[in-house]
């Protein structure tokens, strides 16, 4: 576990954690009031694999909370892939870009982070 400090807000990384069967690298961000938002980072190990946990993590996304505003199906081509959700004023965010290599990012954003990192651009 590492721990990072900036601006009033801690970072926490963990190693080796396990979403749905994936080993991930999870972030957790805090401040004075508490959980602020995280960050899991999948590691898959070929293009099969990535778009497996893509397709898997969506889904399971959608049956949780529903349609997405955003929402850029799998395609056999070679792009960037995200979907999103507004539950409650908080922000969860999906996505990989297959032709720059990234990862399966799931993404958790309180309002109070997502109104900072939106004022910070």
């Amino acid at each position: 576990m590492n721990r990072e400090e900036q601006d009033g807000l801690v970072s926490i990384i963990w190693e080796n954690v396990f979403m749905f069967g994936y080993k991930t690298y999870m972030l957790a961000y805090f401040t004075k009031d508490g959980l602020q938002g995280g960050t899991y980072y999948f590691l898959t190990y070929d293009m099969d694999q990535l778009m497996k946990c893509y397709t898997e993590m969506q889904q399971e996304l959608r049956s949780r909370y529903g349609p997405t505003s955003l929402y850029h199906g799998i395609q056999k081509e070679l792009r960037h892939y995200e979907c999103l959700w507004n539950v409650s004023g908080n922000y969860i965010h999906l996505k990989t870009n297959t032709r720059q290599g990234e990862p399966v990012t799931l993404l958790y954003l309180s309002p109070k982070l997502a109104n900072e990192i939106i004022s910070k651009r």
